[in-house]
């Protein structure tokens, strides 16, 4: 059993980990552990329980949970790369928030992870012309977790959405890799045009809390957008910007503020 484990580990580290957590947990609070074992225990890769997951949250008397669970494992089936950003997805909150000290928490307990999660099947499902039904996902998704993501949207991996209450990001926005935003954050569009409309995030860049990002308007890599502003114009890669409308105050004072998560604004 050991040396299965040891194999394991050396595959997928992050499954491994999980499973062992998983483990401790049951052994901590026995209450749990059906839950548990359905999520985790249960399945032999991270995508399965995954897809297991992501269907138990998202259905409803007009959708069974069987069927998503199909289309959920069809997706990972056909997409390696859904996997492997929700492995980075875990190891970003795990590394960003201080309140997660287990891989197992945004599996079981973290929305902002599984409303990403749930997103990435649905733009798989857009990818693949299923339009009707990513969108049936897109709704289940603002209905069950509070964050509605277009399922056109392009988000990367390393994402950490905290608290993740009222996230809307449009349909033509773009989310680059290793980004961190707070609750309430908006990227959306300005007026009615059907075209391009919506922000372009950079790798590495921190949205505070309540911020609003609106228009087709570029966000440099590893900027910070603090908490409460109201974005209207580019931002330059490297700098704080604040208020509304938001100017920049700054430099973002390190060199991946997505990854610090100081939001202080050099106040000490």
């Amino acid at each position: 059993m050991a040396e299965t484990r040891t194999k394991l580990a050396e595959l997928d580290p992050v499954w491994a980990r999980i499973r062992s957590e998983a483990e401790e947990s049951v052994e901590h609070e026995p209450l749990l552990g059906g839950v548990v074992h359905s999520s985790i225990m249960h399945h032999k890769t991270l995508e399965s329980a995954l897809a297991y997951r992501v269907s138990m949250k998202l259905t409803s008397n007009e959708m069974s949970e069987q069927i998503l669970r199909e289309i959920c494992d069809m997706a990972y089936a056909d997409d390696d790369s859904l996997g492997l950003a929700a492995r980075a997805d875990i190891v970003a909150v795990y590394d960003r928030d201080p309140a997660c000290d287990r891989f197992l928490l945004p599996m079981l307990f973290f929305k902002g992870f599984q409303a990403i999660q749930a997103y990435r099947v649905a733009h798989w499902l857009w990818r693949k012309g299923r339009r009707d039904m990513a969108r049936f996902f897109q709704m289940r998704g603002s209905e069950v977790f509070g964050v509605d993501i277009h399922p056109a949207a392009r988000i990367g991996k390393g994402i950490m959405i905290d608290h993740a209450h009222s996230i809307v990001i449009g349909e033509t926005a773009v989310v680059g890799d290793n980004v961190s935003m707070l609750h309430s954050v908006t990227l959306g569009g300005t007026g009615k045009e059907e075209q391009d409309r919506h922000p372009k995030i950079g790798d590495g860049v921190l949205i505070g809390a309540g911020a609003k990002v609106l228009g087709n308007i570029k966000i440099g890599h590893c900027s910070r957008i603090a908490a409460g502003s109201v974005v209207l114009q580019e931002v330059p890669p490297c700098k704080t910007v604040a208020g509304v409308p938001a100017k920049i105050v700054g430099e973002a004072g390190c060199d991946q503020p997505s990854v610090n998560m100081d939001q202080l604004l050099g106040v000490r």
